[in-house]
């Protein structure tokens, strides 16, 4: 069997509530209706959306459609094993269970059987509905690991939950809180909530998975003759040491340094050089830097001139 993504088909979440379900499919089935749109597609993009309303409108439906939980559209698979028990030898399917059978027929004939019961007078245990939230953690809080407060809508109302985070999320991860979901009805399990992590931009640090990423600002006599200097992590500054004729964009690595991963290591921080220059000088720094120009042989753009002759 085919799965099929409804909710991708109408462009709601799968949190999205019945009205917000019924002005999608309004919207979409006057836009893609065969009278109206020229667009070739439009009678099967209509009748795809049509589907979907059919299926998610209905509170049974619904249920029984969400309790299959999130797949790829197109993908095959097979309903769960008290659903092939339940129908696999019924006249709805046959002894051919539901190897040919549509998505949209099986919840169909879910319904029927469940209204007007005249195949069989057992309940299906069907699996709460799934919720996804997102949630805006700071570097520190990643880190470290924090406890955030969620305010979760269900089909019955509003709840706040404590979710414990733990240490080593990154940027864009996705946590499941399993059975923290939908109840389940007819007694199936709870569904799940499934926790989008995005991480709040820092003033000092960027991300790379685990490595922490930085600018390093050097004085000239700091990266030509080599310095120790210190520089920001997440526990407080630590020393570093510079080499002698650091580079502008050279990344200094600090082992251990970056972002706790979860499973007791650490990911490391990269110091990238950016030497900086006085805006203005005393007369005695101008003297110095004027003194600095006629004794030193160093030429700043030798290799730019040699990459230009040879490079043609």
């Amino acid at each position: 069997m085919k799965f099929k993504d409804y909710y991708a088909a109408l462009g709601v979440p799968r949190d999205a509530d019945a009205d917000a379900i019924k002005k999608a499919y309004r919207k979409l089935a006057r836009q893609h209706h065969p009278d109206v749109s020229k667009d070739p597609q439009a009678e099967a993009r209509f009748k795809e959306v049509a589907e979907a309303y059919a299926t998610l409108k209905d509170p049974e439906k619904r249920a029984a459609y969400d309790a299959l939980g999130q797949r790829p559209g197109g993908e095959d698979f097979s309903p769960p094993p008290h659903w092939q028990r339940e129908f696999g030898g019924g006249d709805a399917f046959g002894a051919a269970g539901f190897g040919d059978i549509d998505l949209s027929d099986l919840l169909d004939a879910l319904s029927r059987r469940h209204g007007g019961g005249r195949a069989s007078s057992r309940t299906v245990p069907l699996r709460g509905r799934d919720y996804e939230t997102a949630v805006r953690l700071s570097l520190e809080d990643a880190h470290r690991g924090t406890t955030v407060n969620l305010d979760v809508t269900h089909e019955d109302g509003t709840r706040t939950l404590a979710v414990t985070v733990p240490p080593g999320v990154v940027d864009g991860q996705r946590l499941r809180l399993r059975g923290k979901g939908g109840a389940g009805r007819h007694g199936g399990p709870a569904g799940d909530i499934y926790l989008h992590i995005t991480l709040a931009p820092h003033p000092v640090f960027r991300t790379d998975g685990h490595d922490l990423l930085m600018d390093l600002p050097l004085a000239p006599w700091e990266a030509a003759l080599g310095a120790e200097v210190e520089v920001p992590t997440l526990e407080g500054a630590v020393l570093l040491t510079v080499p002698h004729g650091t580079q502008s964009g050279r990344k200094l690595r600090l082992r251990g340094r970056g972002l706790a991963n979860g499973t007791g290591g650490r990911g490391d921080l990269y110091a990238t050089a950016r030497i900086e220059v006085p805006a203005s000088l005393s007369p005695r720094e101008r003297e110095l830097f004027e003194e600095l120009a006629r004794e030193s042989r160093f030429d700043a753009r030798a290799t730019v001139a040699k990459e230009a002759v040879h490079g043609h």
